[in-house]
């Protein structure tokens, strides 16, 4: 909305300013965790402060007296955008309201809805355990209608958004299967954001794929390993390539399923104080692990591979390339309109004291990924290869 010209919004800014300025108060954490710093500007300090006084003064001129109206929502982003720009950290930027949307829905590890992947009109995948497939719904039904609605002209998008947004505690589903049309009533929950895949492959390995650190990954690691150890499993393999990081918090409660109580996992390091992050927990496992990692592996998933390779105990190897280096640590500050600052508030240190940011963690067989394919067209995972190769003889 547009502002009118000789509109005075002094008091209001004040506060809109003050309370995006004061970046050691956060009401959200993010790409890595909740980490606050215990000094700040106070409210009364801010008021009194020249250089802030005098952006009011322009800002409050601009807006009553520029030639036209003015966005004052465009214009405070702007704003907040250079000064964040200012610090030259590019780990330090303002998120708009869909890309802060965006980014929390990606690290929430879990959504509203019934647990269906669609692809076109067509149901892709059914996850398991969810009111999907309590209901009967199976992959491959194509949906015709959902609660009376066609869905003939919908794109994916548009019928996830018709599911997830349904003010209904059940969605009535009609769908097409093997030309017949069947119907479905099934109850809307919270569905976990599937963030790992696993298997048992031979020789008792287990193969574990880290794909983001998102709020449920703990959760789904531990029942992974479960799983995995009820098979037989004696060594494993843990794939954190691609992995770009997530939530500080899911990296130290998945290194608590490995590591022994009392471990350190990491530390970390403000302009003013230093705190380490030990294991408190009873569970902890004691056979042989190999880490894969490559250029994309980062942040949290970092911190996770190095806490394994300095904290455990019973043996873990890096096979793959050089991570991506990403040693410091971010924050966030949620402003009213749904958008957010994010900015470098400390950084971390691996148990053995070094910081990583810039350099990366270095593997113990350095691997390339080669572009090889076997007779029938599927690429060869030539790193995986090596990784079964250097667990087995361990």
């Amino acid at each position: 909305m547009k502002s009118n010209k000789g509109f005075n919004l002094l008091s209001v800014i004040i506060i809109i300013c003050v309370t995006s300025i004061i970046s050691g108060i956060t009401t959200g954490v993010i790409v890595t965790n909740s980490y606050k710093n215990s000094t700040g500007l106070t409210y009364n300090e801010l008021l009194n402060d020249e250089s802030l006084n005098e952006f009011l003064e322009v800002y409050s001129s601009v807006v009553n007296n520029y030639y036209e109206d003015v966005d004052t929502t465009e214009m405070i982003d702007t704003a907040l955008n250079a000064m964040l720009e200012y610090l030259g950290d590019s780990y330090t930027t303002y998120l708009d309201s869909e890309q802060t949307k965006e980014l929390e829905e990606r690290l929430a590890g879990s959504y509203q809805g019934i647990g269906i992947a669609i692809k076109g009109a067509t149901i892709a995948e059914v996850t398991s355990n969810s009111p999907a497939e309590k209901a009967g719904l199976l992959a491959g039904d194509i949906l015709v209608s959902i609660d009376g609605t066609s869905v003939s002209d919908k794109t994916s998008e548009e019928i996830s958004s018709m599911i997830k947004n349904s003010s209904k505690k059940t969605v009535a589903l009609v769908v097409y299967r093997n030309g017949v049309e069947m119907s479905f009533n099934v109850s809307i929950g919270n569905i976990l954001t599937k963030a790992i895949s696993y298997e048992l492959k031979e020789n008792n390995i287990g193969y574990l794929k880290m794909d983001i650190f998102s709020k449920t990954l703990g959760t789904q690691v531990e029942s992974a390993l479960s799983d995995l150890e009820s098979q037989g499993m004696q060594k494993l393999i843990i794939d954190l390539r691609g992995n770009t990081g997530g939530y500080l918090e899911s990296a130290e409660a998945t290194a608590n399923l490995f590591l022994e109580k009392g471990k350190l996992i990491y530390s970390l390091e403000n302009k003013d104080t230093k705190a380490d992050y030990y294991d408190k927990t009873e569970a902890h496992t004691t056979y042989p692990i190999v880490v894969l990692l490559d250029n994309q592996s980062a942040s949290a998933a970092e911190i996770l591979a190095a806490a394994l390779k300095d904290s455990y105990g019973y043996g873990v190897t890096f096979v793959g390339l050089t991570s991506y280096g990403k040693g410091l640590v971010q924050q966030t500050y949620d402003l009213s309109d749904g958008s957010m600052a994010k900015y470098t508030s400390a950084r971390w240190l691996r148990p053995n004291g070094d910081c990583i940011n810039g350099v990366g963690l270095q593997p113990d067989y350095e691997v390339a990924k080669t572009e090889t394919y076997d007779e029938e067209g599927y690429w060869i995972d030539n790193q995986l290869q090596k990784a079964i190769e250097v667990i087995s003889a361990l």
